[in-house]
């Protein structure tokens, strides 16, 4: 029996990838083909020379950036876990990348596993708009009040029914959502938005940026996030913010799993 007929040693592999969400029609597979999924999926096809499929822990925007996407597949044939990642790497383009690969359990599932999601939205303060960061921040042109931002954000954590930060097109089966944590800090000219939370709403992030820019601008006050969210109306929110500057930092697991929680690009973002 030739070898890469002979059943996968793992049934099924976690891989963990990078990428820069600017020329891409956001993560999930559309026909045209223009997806972070399609290219993915057409790389690991290519390298295995059968069809890979892909499940994805969580999927993002056009123009939204993954830092740690992690997917998990059931190989056909057999790979050595390093193998998917330089083979898979050969067929994808320059601004996509697998940064590792790990066998997992059967039961592993890269969405439903996940005990949690990261997202980081980073925007430029600036007079002026970026340039060499153009897709890659967002930017604001009015100063922005670090404690006003933050006492708004306190408003938000913990479990609550997010849908005045859900967009119309949401697909998922609840609008109740545990925001664990916002941090917002600055370095520099450059303000780092952090979520942690069980899972988001589709545009929940850009959303409730879009609420935290009025209020540090000056034209809300912190306590109209309350309101916001107690109206579970998205016209109660502020506008969407753009999806240049929206990175998807991944998912996190059980400690068991022993899979990777970052990758090297998160020391490089601004």
């Amino acid at each position: 029996m030739p070898e890469d007929a002979r059943p996968a040693p793992h049934s099924r592999l976690a891989l963990g990838l990078s990428y820069r969400g600017t020329a891409y029609q956001g993560w999930q597979s559309q026909p045209g083909g223009r997806t972070v999924q399609d290219h993915l999926e057409a790389a690991l096809s290519a390298f295995a020379a059968q069809p890979v499929a892909t499940l994805c822990a969580g999927r993002t925007d056009a123009g939204v950036h993954g830092v740690n996407q992690v997917v998990h597949i059931d190989p056909p044939v057999r790979r050595e876990p390093a193998s998917w990642v330089r083979g898979g790497n050969r067929y994808l383009p320059e601004d996509i990348a697998l940064q590792w690969c790990q066998p997992v359990p059967p039961a592993f599932h890269a969405r439903n596993s996940a005990r949690g999601r990261r997202y980081r939205f980073i925007v430029l303060e600036s007079p002026v708009r970026p340039a060499l960061e153009a897709g890659l921040v967002g930017w604001v042109f009015r100063p922005l009040d670090a404690d006003a931002m933050r006492a708004a954000a306190a408003h938000l954590l913990g479990e609550h029914d997010f849908s005045s930060f859900r967009a119309a097109a949401c697909q998922a089966a609840s609008p109740v959502k545990t925001l664990r944590s916002i941090e917002i800090v600055r370095r520099g000219a450059y303000w780092h938005f952090d979520f942690d939370g069980n899972a988001f709403l589709h545009h929940m992030v850009r959303n409730i940026v879009g609420c935290l820019v009025a209020v540090g601008s000056g034209r809300k006050p912190a306590s109209w996030l309350a309101d916001v969210l107690a109206a579970r109306s998205r016209d109660a929110a502020a506008p969407t913010f753009p999806a240049a500057g929206l990175y998807f930092l991944g998912p996190y697991y059980d400690a068991a799993f022993g899979l990777p929680v970052q990758a090297p690009a998160l020391d490089w973002l601004p």
